[in-house]
């Protein structure tokens, strides 16, 4: 597992609207519960908690949902440039994204975290890190779930670096359910007509799967959606690195 993070400590201005992975679900209306499931501390990665990157903590609305499980993953593209500095332009792209959502009536950002092309990992969604918060990412999909969004456009014929992957593939094998293989596939029942499923429609996922599989949306880009295999795999190589190492 790579160690080396970027440590943001300042807060930018946001940037521009950003244009940003289509139609997540507007919010939860389920009783807050809390998160039941216990996973390994060695999985866990570095990440560059709200405070680090400037959240803007004020404007969240109360009352976030938790779920008891996560049973999948679903991978986004923002569509933002991939020419960013990891350094330099990620906290203020995080703060426009956020600020946009929250316009946008999804109490917060929406993706419980996001990653950059440098590899870094970001909570996105308050309390995500330490809690199993439902996030805003997946229409008809949130409920035990959680939302990563790749920071950039990775459409046909675009290349997703390698560590932006690792990432991904991290955050996987840290929050999936211990009892859940990143290699298998998991039964989830749709909560929203406006999904390709009718609302209470049972549907067989990928345990690590594209937005593309549940929405009407190229989200994740072409690029990035070849790549879930590979992503898939390494989630299940940390598991069982972390298994032998006890």
């Amino acid at each position: 597992m790579r160690l080396h993070r970027p440590k943001l400590a300042w807060y930018l201005p946001a940037l521009a609207l950003l244009v940003t992975c289509s139609a997540p679900q507007h919010r939860a209306n389920a009783p807050r519960q809390a998160s039941a499931a216990v996973r390994p501390a060695s999985l866990r990665p570095a990440v560059v908690l709200r405070a680090a990157w400037g959240a803007d903590q004020k404007h969240v609305r109360p009352g976030m949902v938790y779920d008891r499980s996560v049973k999948a993953v679903f991978v986004h593209h923002t569509d933002n440039p991939n020419t960013y500095d990891c350094k330099k332009d990620v906290p203020k792209m995080l703060l426009a994204l956020e600020q946009r959502h929250i316009e946008l009536g999804w109490d917060d950002l929406g993706y419980n975290f996001v990653v950059d092309r440098c590899g870094g990992i970001y909570e996105g969604r308050t309390g995500s890190v330490d809690r199993d918060v439902r996030g805003s990412h997946t229409e008809g999909f949130n409920n035990d779930t959680v939302g990563i969004a790749a920071l950039g456009n990775f459409g046909a014929g675009r290349q997703v670096p390698r560590a932006m992957l690792e990432a991904i593939a991290e955050i996987a094998a840290w929050k999936l359910d211990p009892g859940i293989s990143p290699l298998g596939k998991v039964r989830l029942v749709s909560s929203n007509n406006a999904s390709r499923f009718p609302k209470g429609t049972a549907v067989e996922v990928n345990t690590v799967s594209g937005h593309r599989d549940v929405y009407q949306t190229d989200c994740p880009g072409q690029a990035l959606y070849d790549a879930l295999p590979w992503v898939r795999q390494e989630a299940a190589r940390l598991r069982e690195q972390a298994a032998r190492n006890g």
